[in-house]
């Protein structure tokens, strides 16, 4: 039933382009480069694979104020994705209720929970149903059932596609606590992000792993994203930097935003081995991140199959910028 769930949450990428009559003649960084300044923020790989959100950075008309900028965006900002995660939680855990367990040949295993509620003098039936396309929800006035349902009827409600003959009762005295993980376990509150500072006219995966030094406006920008920590019995989340023995370095970046815990592996914190082009040391842990932030102090070119990884699937790039007060900002 878990694996059923979990490919709920696999979406499927656009393949990359092979053939030469899908060819897209996007120009190469070596090209980009030979124009001369001003750099497009990112080049998309020749063969495709990739996209870009986000390219409205016309700072000219804006005040000189940074609390006039627009932000892209409007709304509360969403966390979760699946809003039904935590109803399990919310609304059964711990109080009176009953889970029932069922088979059916088309929507795989089925879990429901039913329990009774008043609300302001109101009957309810409160239902929960687990199938293998998703979790149904609802709160069924009493009054508006024409006879008690037993719990395939209950199932009916929230689903009409429910074929099964019964439901069984979960005797098991645990149960309560299985089905809350299993609702919650699409949810996360640990994220490691990796940090690439990429310096001016860099080009290559073995240049930008290979940095060392920070910049003041790395250093800001480092300060802005979380706070510097020492390693050494980090309590945190560590997002698998070594806590114990230094194995990983000796400080990292990390902060909580509302109650989700963030590691940033930064590659200038990451340990440098001399000698080693490849800095599989750094390239570990960012490699294996699935979104790295890429730095750059001023304008250069980033093309995201600058670095090989088979776990890197989203860029965001961050470029240092100022406005006419010599305010920072970021364009990203």
């Amino acid at each position: 039933f878990q694996g059923s769930r979990l490919d709920e949450q696999r979406c499927s990428l656009p393949a990359p382009l092979k053939t030469e009559e899908e060819y897209i003649p996007y120009p190469s960084i070596h090209e980009v480069l030979q124009k001369g300044w001003p750099y497009p923020l990112i080049i998309l790989p020749q063969f495709g694979g990739y996209w870009i959100e986000g390219t409205s950075h016309n700072l000219s008309s804006l005040s000189p104020t940074l609390s006039d900028v627009p932000f892209p965006w409007s709304g509360k900002v969403k966390l979760e994705s699946d809003p039904t995660a935590k109803l399990y939680r919310k609304h059964f855990l711990g109080k009176e209720h009953q889970n029932f367990y069922s088979s059916d040949m088309t929507l795989g295993y089925l879990v429901l929970s039913v329990k009774y509620e008043q609300i302001e003098k109101q009957e309810n039936l409160r239902l929960l149903l687990r199938t293998r396309t998703g979790t149904k929800h609802d709160l069924i006035p009493i009054s508006c059932l024409n006879e008690f349902p037993n719990a395939v009827q209950m199932a009916k409600l929230l689903c009409e596609d429910v074929n099964v003959e019964r439901f069984f009762p979960v005797l098991y005295p645990k149960a309560s606590q299985l089905i809350v993980a299993f609702d919650e376990h699409v949810l996360s509150n640990n994220f490691k992000f990796g940090v690439i500072y990429q310096k001016p006219g860099q080009t290559t995966e073995e240049e930008v792993f290979s940095n060392t030094e920070e910049s003041l406006g790395f250093l800001e920008f480092l300060d802005f994203l979380g706070d510097k920590i020492q390693l050494q019995d980090f309590r945190g989340f560590r997002g698998g930097l070594d806590v114990t023995r230094g194995q990983t370095g000796t400080e990292s970046v990390y902060t909580n935003f509302r109650g989700k815990e963030i590691m940033f592996h930064v590659s200038t914190k990451l340990p440098f081995t001399e000698g080693d082009s490849q800095q599989l040391q750094r390239k570990r842990h960012i490699g294996n991140d699935i979104v790295a932030i890429i730095f750059q102090d001023e304008s250069t070119p980033f093309v995201p199959d600058m670095i090989a990884s088979n776990f890197l699937h989203a860029y965001v790039v961050v470029q240092l910028t100022h406005d006419t007060t010599g305010d920072t900002l970021y364009k990203v």
